[in-house]
């Protein structure tokens, strides 16, 4: 008869401790979550800061991609390569050209020995579309 009884018993105590042990292991979960995505934003947000004036556009493009909207050959908004929220506004320096044709327009021509000139810091904003 204690035989019948002890497994129930044994049953009971096994639910209840892990009903008691999941909130904790969620909660974990969650941090150890948190921590990874702290951990990829920093090492995103670095990648992005190692591009400086003075690099060209080739160096731009090893962490950035173009994104759409308004720009010239010398001004344009760039999007992160590892998550398209992150984004910085760029100027550059024309390389072996003018900055601008006959007419006083900026030129389209873009050259990956562009230098670039002024680098915004790194921000956050939803897609553009054109």
């Amino acid at each position: 008869m204690n035989r019948i009884l002890v497994i129930p018993l044994i049953a009971a105590l096994a639910v209840a401790s892990l009903s008691t042990s999941t909130p904790a292991r969620y909660s974990a979960l969650q941090e150890t979550c948190a921590q990874e995505r702290m951990q990829w934003v920093a090492t995103a947000l670095q990648r992005m800061q190692s591009i400086q004036p003075g690099m060209t556009r080739h160096d731009l493009s090893e962490v950035f991609a173009t994104e759409a909207g308004l720009s010239n050959g010398l001004q344009r908004s760039y999007v992160s390569k590892d998550c398209p929220y992150f984004k910085v506004d760029v100027e550059f320096e024309p390389f072996g050209r003018p900055s601008r044709d006959g007419q006083g327009r900026v030129t389209l021509v873009e050259d990956d020995r562009d230098v670039i000139s002024k680098i915004s810091t790194p921000y956050l904003q939803f897609a553009i579309t054109d």
